[in-house]
């Protein structure tokens, strides 16, 4: 039997999945990534202790499982896009990793758009600049860290990092490029025209070469086989972006599926033969299927609001289930479910890591008053991240002749069917999730696989890896309910508009 692992370094977390050639999942581990924020603003990870816990999970997983290193025929990457991951001159990290919640580089696209760069940048990339981008990262590198930029060598995107310590190759896969603002959609390659645009001709070189998602990229190290437990010469393949691995492994293989990843993110995506140039969207970029681009909406606004209510809200709860044996998060789904739609609770902007309505929008609970629990903010903090990405699903509306016939749904919400429910009511679309717990690493096992020879292309391995479940459809009644309070949610963002820089320059004097 042939087994195929799935990596997917996450904001939040690093998990290894290992698979069989059906798509079943025989066992996963993971762990909670190690942030460090020295200032406000600031996400960064240590890029050793980054290392370590890919091995950790790698060995961890086919411990677990007692699967042989021998019978794993290949080994793919999910990672987290944008943020910014620089290997040094005297091979080694040259600082620590930057996450792509990092909003330190705000002001940059700001400028880039108020002196024209970003309209001449758009031509090229076909996408709106974001402050967690490797290309603002490096113009905030050049300017204040000048010694470090100096001394790169190699410009990662997340998972491209983690193949490189595993096989010693350098590459970089195009999912994840296409989507940094380094590469030209038009031509699909690397462009000096749009480096120069943002000042950053100096890193040309350190830009590795480009591979596709089932490329074999290298193979297991004797050094790295001894510190993650697999074979040496394990074939490593190019991996993906991580919502490419999700909508790979959601099924969604034409333009009829909307994909929804509730992580650490609010991603919005769909997949079409021309990338959308009228500005309307905040990105296209390659998609790992040939001839396909992904348009994607996207902030850092999702679950990742939800795990720190968990983390800061809930400890004692969260420590009484690890010593029970339950999960926090079923009795959380309980509250919510207990909640009935039409009740008011507090409106959440989930803005507690960033935003998509203003570069410095922070986190908060809009009209909390003294009979409110624990368990209505609970009720509050689902609604508020699923009207994160009604506001994105909306932009994306905008694109489309023709509505998609279903959501795919993968992340935090695809596991909780209270969830997955509000999700169809407020979209007012069907929603789907897929069998497997671990979506991310699904659709890298799915490209091994054929890298490996197992199936002929993405499309076959995805009907005989991928199980969709039924479809949950959506309530008009409660719908009509959420419309009125996505309403509300619209109109206290506009009323905070004008506060959120005020309350920047507060936090930038502590």
């Amino acid at each position: 039997m042939k087994y195929y692992i799935g990596l997917d370094n996450g904001g939040t977390a690093t998990k290894a999945a290992l698979f069989d050639s059906r798509g079943n999942e025989i066992g996963s581990v993971g762990v909670a990534t190690a942030a460090i924020t020295p200032k406000p603003g600031f996400i960064e990870r240590d890029m050793e202790e980054m290392w370590d816990a890919n091995c950790r999970v790698v060995k961890g997983v086919l411990e677990k499982t007692g699967v042989s290193p021998d019978d794993v025929a290949g080994i793919g990457i999910a990672g987290h896009g944008k943020g910014l991951y620089l290997w040094g001159k005297d091979d080694r990290p040259l600082r620590n990793g930057i996450i792509s919640t990092d909003n330190r580089a705000y002001m940059y696209p700001e400028k880039w758009a108020k002196d024209g760069t970003e309209e001449k940048v758009f031509a090229l990339s076909c996408q709106h600049i974001m402050a967690c981008q490797p290309v603002s990262l490096l113009a905030w590198l050049r300017d204040n860290e000048p010694e470090n930029y100096a001394n790169i060598k190699y410009v990662f995107e997340c998972k491209d990092y983690v193949r490189f310590r595993l096989t010693g190759e350098a590459k970089a896969e195009i999912t994840d490029y296409s989507g940094a603002n380094l590469m030209n959609l038009h031509t699909g390659a690397y462009d000096d025209d749009l480096l120069a645009l943002f000042g950053l001709q100096a890193i040309r070189d350190a830009l590795p070469p480009l591979c596709r998602a089932t490329d074999i990229c290298g193979y297991v190290t004797a050094e790295a086989a001894a510190k993650c437990g697999l074979k040496e010469g394990t074939p490593v393949v190019g991996g993906m972006f991580d919502i490419n691995a999700c909508a790979l492994a959601a099924g969604v293989t034409d333009p009829s599926a909307i994909c929804m990843i509730a992580g650490t993110w609010s991603i919005n995506e769909y997949i079409r033969k021309a990338p959308v140039l009228d500005g309307k969207v905040q990105m296209n970029s390659l998609f790992c299927l040939p001839d396909y681009y992904l348009v994607e909406e996207s902030s850092a606004t999702s679950a990742g609001n939800f795990e720190w209510f968990i983390r800061e809200l809930l400890p004692e709860l969260k420590e009484i289930c690890k010593n029970d044996g339950r999960s926090i998060y079923d009795i959380v789904d309980e509250w919510v479910e207990n909640i009935p739609p039409r009740t008011f609770v507090p409106v959440f902007l989930p803005f507690m890591m960033s935003s998509n309505v203003h570069p410095n929008a922070k986190g908060t609970f809009v009209g909390l008053s003294m009979n409110h629990t624990r368990e209505h903010l609970a009720r509050s903090i689902f609604e508020g991240i699923t009207f994160c990405h009604r506001y994105h699903f909306e932009k994306l509306m905008a694109t489309r002749q023709e509505p998609p016939k279903v959501i795919r749904l993968a992340g935090g919400a695809a596991r909780a069917k209270v969830w997955a429910q509000m999700f169809a009511d407020v979209m007012k679309i069907p929603v789907e999730t897929v069998r497997a717990n671990e979506t991310g690493a699904l659709g890298c096992a799915i490209a091994a696989a054929v890298a490996a020879g197992e199936y002929a292309t993405l499309d076959e391995a995805i009907r005989n890896m991928t199980v969709i479940e039924e479809a949950i459809m959506p309530d008009p009644e409660a719908g009509a309910v959420y419309d009125e309070k996505y309403h509300l949610y619209c109109r206290i963002i506009e009323s905070l508009d004008g506060v959120w820089d005020e309350m920047q320059a507060l936090i930038e004097k502590e």
